[in-house]
């Protein structure tokens, strides 16, 4: 039995080339970075979890609820094949029994603070947002696109930041955890507009103050799918 099952839907990816030694601190004992183009992303997301299980039972008020989360890109080599997976610098959700339970069982980095979303369609374009509340200080990130959807190409940037199939956590220098994230590919609806209204330093720490200057290389959103986020393994 899967540990967690549920749907992501409407995923809003804002990607930031950084340099790589700003992440060293943070990269799990048996993972390097994953670059795309030479490139080293962090992204910011956000995202609803829609029907959430968690081994197979569904929590009262805790099935819908939205996340939004910093994470960069890695990799792992084992019996000669490379798993591509990331690493979360937080994860911010509303519902405090997903993180309890996240630090304690993954070694996460969850964070329960008040949120919100909104999803709005007109004729010709839809509206995903994803706010959350710091220090009395709302956060935003939004974007616009187009109603319709079109499949991911292969071998893209947003091939790249999508199809990452493992997750790692760093437990300490020589331990980190590794379970696995299963879901189809997904779809993709192009954008037209974005709005990021994040202090990087109040959410994630001074080490990422400096995105708060910076503009996303790209820009991403992806319908999502159901998901499963299978058992942990100890990597030593």
């Amino acid at each position: 039995m899967s540990f967690l099952n549920a749907e992501w839907r409407k995923l809003a990816i804002a990607n930031y080339a950084i340099q790589p030694e700003v992440l060293t601190p943070y990269i799990p004992a048996g993972t390097e970075l994953d670059l795309w183009g030479g490139k080293c992303f962090v992204s910011l997301i956000g995202f609803m979890f829609v029907n959430t299980k968690l081994l197979g039972i569904k929590i009262p008020f805790h099935t819908d609820f939205e996340e939004v989360n910093l994470r960069f890109y890695v990799k792992r080599l084992e019996h000669g094949t490379w798993k591509r997976g990331v690493v979360f610098i937080k994860e911010i959700v509303p519902k405090p029994a997903l993180t309890i339970i996240a630090n304690a069982v993954y070694k996460e980095h969850y964070q329960t603070l008040p949120m919100r979303h909104q999803w709005q369609e007109t004729e010709t374009e839809r509206t995903v947002g994803y706010f959350w509340k710091k220090n009395k200080q709302w956060q935003s990130f939004k974007v616009v696109a187009e109603l319709a959807s079109s499949e991911i190409e292969p071998n893209s940037e947003t091939e790249f930041i999508t199809e990452h199939y493992w997750g790692y956590a760093k437990v300490s220098e020589t331990v980190s955890n590794e379970y696995e994230v299963t879901h189809p590919k997904w779809r993709q609806y192009k954008v037209k507009d974005t709005t990021i209204d994040v202090d990087f330093g109040l959410v994630y720490g001074a080490n990422f103050e400096f995105l708060n200057t910076m503009k996303p290389n790209s820009v991403m959103l992806a319908e999502g799918s159901e998901i499963t986020v299978e058992g942990k393994k100890t990597i030593k």
